[in-house]
């Protein structure tokens, strides 16, 4: 086996382990008590079609990327909504907290905002330590 076919194939591996640990997370693969395949199959199948979901509505509501990934955006950008964000949105609503629904999404404005902040910052500061050349 060639190298750079070792290297593609560590690279699949890592983007599987990568999405059964958010699944393992964010919709519970891995919180079952099961005596049989078929309640297992069942669970497994309802906790993968909840993150597809939340996956694809993440997706639908993702904006345009730009061209350059690197480059910061402006200071007033939210990031994206995330699969962990929309589950806790989507929780706040199908269980109601003691909180009104205008101070929710204030919360995730406010902590998407934080976390644009945090973004730009690292990646000023990786492109400070990178070599020019």
């Amino acid at each position: 086996m060639t190298l750079s076919e070792l290297v593609r194939v560590t690279g699949v591996r890592w983007s599987v382990e990568e999405c059964f640990q958010a699944a393992k997370s964010q919709v519970g693969l891995d919180h079952y008590q099961v005596r049989h395949w078929t309640s297992w199959h069942r669970h497994i199948t309802l906790a993968m079609f909840a993150l597809a979901f939340l996956t694809a509505v993440a997706a639908s509501a993702a904006p345009n990327r730009p061209a350059d990934p690197h480059h910061p955006a402006r200071s007033n950008d939210l990031i994206t909504l995330t699969v962990p964000e929309i589950r806790h949105l989507l929780a706040a609503v199908f269980d109601p907290p003691a909180v009104t629904a205008a101070r929710l999404l204030h919360w995730s404005t406010r902590r998407r905002r934080h976390q644009a902040t945090a973004r730009r910052s690292h990646y000023r500061r990786r492109s400070a330590n990178e070599p020019s050349g």
